[in-house]
């Protein structure tokens, strides 16, 4: 069975890169959220395997996103998806819980090494 996976990012074609290296890859990509806040209530009603977390998004930061989806559940696997130059945020999401980061833009192959850590 295929691990399930939501997408996070407020750019869709962010999304959509994502989208398409983990489907080619055996991954099920089940919900995708364009803000934090979606994220948190599509992480309650699909329970993925894993989420890939955008750090800088409206409405509800991927940080913040972080905390609530461990409050929901502590045993969440959360990826962030950075921006080249995002170190401080990159730290303070680990912090917060984050299992590891994948930099943007995206090499399928980092992306797939990085999934396959923790599902």
């Amino acid at each position: 069975m295929p691990a399930k996976v939501l997408i996070t990012d407020d750019a869709m074609f962010m999304r959509m890169m994502l989208k398409d290296i983990l489907t080619k890859n055996g991954f099920e990509v089940v919900a995708e959220a364009e803000n934090g806040a979606q994220a948190v209530q599509k992480y309650k009603e699909f329970k993925p395997d894993l989420v890939t977390m955008d750090i800088v998004m409206p409405e509800m930061d991927g940080i913040s996103a972080v905390k609530n989806i461990l409050a929901v559940d502590p045993n969440a696997k959360v990826i962030m998806c950075t921006a080249m130059g995002q170190q401080a945020l990159v730290i303070e999401a680990m912090g917060a819980g984050a299992k590891d980061f994948i930099t943007k833009p995206f090499s399928p192959q980092k992306v797939i090494e990085t999934v396959k850590k923790f599902v």
